[in-house]
């Protein structure tokens, strides 16, 4: 017990006073019948694309980040899963299992529309649809406990979340009105709110609501993701100036929502999981896979768009070949490998195969699962498109992910800190698959399907 009470002496100590004060960010915490009113906390922040490699950075502008990891554990790396990508990683911070298991191999719901138009990606599906494996707020459902989440993703319509402001909010969900009641927004800006504003604005917003959550209802886990991050990097470039001016709003969003705890009088019952989903890196050259198949009479021109049994889903550094015909699956299956294996920038083509070694599912699991699994070499990304050249030089460079999760660059953040953490425990390198499980521990429910054992080691005994 004085260890404990040692720990969350020296979190409070450390984080006391590292930003202004925003003491009106909170009220005292209410018991609405739903509120976790004793027992541990877990917050579980990420920040989308933030590479492990940043920390090693002295001029990182991220002072509370910092004084997370003094106060408790962290990781030098933590390794995402494949394919390393937003919504695939995030489903796994929070089930334990790879995509093989909960299916999410992209930003949405992978889909091939019958008509032999392009292959689409759907965000807004229902979670039923699009998970499929036991998440961390389903086991604290059945036992009664609550979550809170914040513009996670793969979670829409999640009926084991009790308090909810999503990337595309819903204007009648509680949270939403309590933010337009406190004047955080207004009602036009709720329903607008992914057709404008800035990123900065959308994370500033998501704080708001995570801050309201947090301090107004106190779930037994917060799931809060911010994405600016991501959004910069993409568009500037991996670490880039404007990525570490992202860094550090980052760094302040988190800073409020502890401040927020602390005038709560709850910052003593809440362990912070911070971390990313992946890595990023640099490309100066985008392939364009589709042209290719164009070239070779797989798409045709049909009524003024492209049409076939053939469609590839680039996503960065990695992209997935779809044969929706199952009859020339066979055939040309092996013919695309040969072809794609010699093309420029291309590092590997994987079949069906070879998805059990790189934690992806197999034929006839999903249909999510790709008949080819293609990754970039260094410099290049996967991009859409159906206008030759096959590829096109980028200048300046540009940002992405979705390499295989080996890559040193995809590397993702792991740090623990707060009422349930250890001070001074450097894990080395770890994967994401051991994240769900420790906040299991924490909270006192099983994820009997994960993969990894939790990190005891970050845990006051």
């Amino acid at each position: 017990m004085q260890k404990i009470l040692f720990s969350i002496s020296l979190l409070v100590t450390l984080l006391a006073g590292s930003t202004t004060s925003h003491a009106s960010d909170a009220a005292a915490v209410s018991n609405d019948g739903t509120a976790a009113t004793h027992g541990p906390i877990v917050v579980l922040i990420t920040i989308d694309g933030f590479p492990a490699r940043a920390l090693d950075d002295p001029r990182l502008p991220m002072p509370t980040l910092r004084k997370l990891q003094a106060a408790g554990a962290y990781a030098q790396s933590m390794q995402p899963i494949n394919p390393s990508v937003t919504w695939p990683n995030h489903t796994t911070l929070i089930t334990g299992v790879t995509a093989a298991e909960h299916h999410v191999m992209a930003n949405g719901l992978i889909t091939l529309p019958t008509d032999g138009s392009e292959v689409a990606v759907k965000p807004w599906v229902p979670k039923e649809q699009l998970v499929h494996a036991t998440t961390l707020y389903d086991a604290l459902a059945e036992r009664g406990m609550s979550t809170g989440q914040v513009d996670w993703v793969a979670i829409y319509g999640a009926k084991n979340v009790r308090w909810a402001f999503a990337e595309k909010p819903d204007i009648n969900s509680p949270i939403a009105q309590d933010l337009i009641a406190q004047g955080k927004v207004t009602p036009e800006q709720v329903t607008g709110f992914l057709d404008g504003g800035s990123a900065a604005w959308h994370d500033q917003v998501w704080t708001d609501a995570a801050i309201d959550i947090l301090t107004h209802h106190t779930p037994n886990l917060l799931l809060f993701h911010l994405l600016q991050t991501d959004t910069l990097q993409h568009q500037y470039g991996a670490l880039s100036p404007a990525g570490y001016a992202a860094f550090a709003d980052a760094d302040n969003c988190i800073a409020r929502l502890i401040d927020a705890a602390r005038t709560a009088g709850i910052l003593d019952r809440i362990t912070f999981v911070v971390a990313s989903d992946h890595g990023f890196t640099d490309y100066t050259h985008a392939i364009r896979p589709n042209v290719a198949l164009v070239q070779q009479g797989l798409l045709q021109m049909r009524n003024g768009s492209y049409e076939g049994d053939v469609w590839i889903l680039p996503e960065g550094g990695e992209a997935s070949l779809f044969i929706r015909n199952p009859s020339k699956r066979a055939t040309l299956t092996p013919k695309l490998k040969a072809y794609f294996e010699t093309q420029p920038g291309i590092a590997a083509v994987y079949t069906a195969d070879d998805a059990p070694k790189l934690g992806l599912p197999t034929a006839g699991t999903t249909d999510q699962a790709p008949q080819l699994y293609l990754l970039a070499k260094p410099g290049y990304a996967f991009s859409g498109g159906t206008e030759p050249p096959i590829v096109k030089d980028v200048d300046p460079a540009r940002g992405a992910h979705g390499y295989l999760n080996t890559n040193p660059d995809m590397q993702a953040l792991f740090i623990a800190s707060g009422a349930h953490i250890r001070k001074g425990v450097d894990l080395g390198h770890i994967t994401n698959l051991q994240v769900a499980p420790t906040i299991a521990k924490i909270l006192g429910i099983s994820l009997p399907a994960a993969h990894q054992p939790p990190l005891t080691d970050v845990l006051q005994p």
